[in-house]
Parts: structure tokens; sequence; C-alpha cells
């Protein structure tokens, strides 16, 4: 389905399932191994690693998965999210943080170099926010990488808060070595909810995150 078309020629389009990612699967892997190889991460990425990481998330339910997508199947960006319920790492560092039930967690972003310096990065934020059931979720939430870059004051410039809280994340970087990063939460406010319905999975309500 395409959710915008740009004056730029790229479309904005949504990925819901499997199937409909066929015809961009190769073009998605190329482009995933090609931006975390870069700095800050400096992660490896076999093919079809970068193909089973989509498809867990096209699997799973609530799901937004949005490409950017120059041509006919050329994936040059994407952004993804789930549910902060459906990855149990992230749901475990934000429980008595936010309400995690009713958090939606941005899991992936990324833009080719070819393709950057267009507002393609925060179309893709934007467009998620948009698609996120507000009646569900309150909050949205996003990882980071702790050595200050361009993306975390892209995020701050939408109105995402650091909310101090880091994790260690261990990845195979692109010399062979597996090794950790430290990596920071940011989150924003999608809504408010009555504080009953807030706390019905008895965490606290949150504190101030976002405009």
């Amino acid at each position: 389905m395409i959710i915008l078309e740009r004056e730029d020629g790229i479309r904005i389009v949504r990925i819901s399932n499997p199937e409909d990612a066929l015809s961009y699967r190769a073009s998605f892997a190329g482009a995933y191994q090609d931006i975390f190889s870069e700095p800050p991460y400096n992660e490896r990425y076999f093919p079809s690693e970068a193909q089973a990481i989509l498809h867990r998330y096209l699997q799973t339910p609530e799901n937004i998965c949005l490409f950017a997508v120059k041509g006919k199947t050329r994936v040059v960006g994407f952004g993804i999210g789930v549910p902060a319920t459906s990855k149990p790492d992230i749901a475990r560092d934000l429980r008595g943080l936010l309400p995690v039930a009713h958090t939606y967690y941005l899991a992936e972003l990324g833009v080719l170099e070819s393709a950057r310096q267009l507002g393609l990065g925060k179309t893709l934020v934007r467009e998620r926010l948009e698609l996120v059931d507000h009646q569900k979720y309150t909050h949205a939430v996003l990882r980071v990488s702790a050595v200050r870059n361009l993306s975390y004051d892209m995020y701050l410039g939408m109105g995402f808060d650091d909310i101090g809280v880091y994790t260690e994340v261990h990845s195979r970087r692109v010399d062979g070595r597996v090794s950790t990063d430290r990596r920071l939460f940011l989150s924003k406010i999608l809504s408010r909810r009555q504080s009953a319905s807030a706390s019905n999975d008895g965490e606290p309500e949150p504190f101030g995150t976002g405009t």
C-alpha cells in the first residue's frame, strides 16, 4: 500500500506481511547491510540474516513496516515498529519507567547515504507515529547509539526526550569481532490515558516524556 508519494519520486510503501515484501526483500537486505555497517554501529549482517529480521517483524501483530522505494522496487530507506511487549529485552529495560503494555517500539530506521539530506528519516518516523493506534499506545520509544550523532538530534527535534536509560547490545562487527555497544532510550508521549486504565498492568504512571 502506498502511504505517500513524494515530489522527488520516492514512495513510502507500507508492507503488512511477508508476501507483500517478496519483491522488495533482496533490496531491503542490501540496504540493511550497508546502513548498519557504517558508524556508529559498524555491524555485519549477511543477506539471509537481514531478510530473517524483516520476516520476524512482519509476523509480529500490529507491526508497522514502511519502505522508502525509488523506481520499481529499490529500497532506499525503511522504518519498522512493533509493540514493546513483543520485544522481551525492550520490555525488561523499560519496566517501571514507562507503561510497557501501552508503549510502541520504533525498532528500525535506516536511510541509504545516497538518499540522505532529503528529510526521508523524519518522514519515516512521522508516518509511523501517525499509524500507531493512539487509543492503545500512549508512548513511542526507540534506541539510538550513545555516541551522539545526527539521529539523536533529529529525534529531539521531533519531540522525543532522552529518558536517561541505557542498554548494552552485543553485535558482530564488520571486522568479525563480537562486541558490545551502548545505546540509550528516547521516548515521546503519543496520548494520555486515565490513570486507572494506564495502570492496569501494574506499572506506575510515567514521568513526563515528549511534548
